[in-house]
């Protein structure tokens, strides 16, 4: 069974720094485009980050824009999410995902999910 999952999350408060994981130990992440989701309560999913298969193009949602950087580390079948100066806006369910055809189509892998809250 192919799986994904996440760890890293947390309590933190505005202005603190998280960083995310997402084991991938059967996967080869140079076949894959690779993406972090969020969903925040009572919203739906949004895309926060997606690095295409090549690793040559990267896109972030306007909000974590400055903030969030997406990274992959294939020899240890591992992707990040390094999230700063984090924002109350920021709590969500953040998930990772591994898609086979790019950033902006369906993606093919999903994990389970990692909760982040930001709150003093």
């Amino acid at each position: 069974q192919l799986l994904l999952v996440e760890s890293g999350g947390g309590l933190v408060q505005p202005g603190g720094s998280l960083r995310l994981s997402c084991a991938a130990s059967e996967f080869n992440l140079n076949h894959y485009a690779i993406a972090w989701f969020r969903q925040a309560p009572g919203k739906e999913r949004e895309e926060v980050s997606c690095e295409s298969i090549s690793g040559r193009t990267a896109t972030a949602a306007d909000s974590v824009q400055g903030r969030f950087t997406l990274s992959r580390d294939s020899a240890n079948h591992t992707i990040y999410l390094q999230m700063n100066n984090l924002k109350p806006e920021d709590t969500a369910v953040y998930y990772c995902a591994l898609g086979n055809i790019g950033c902006g189509y369906v993606m093919a892998y999903w994990g389970k999910g990692v909760l982040v809250t930001v709150s003093s």
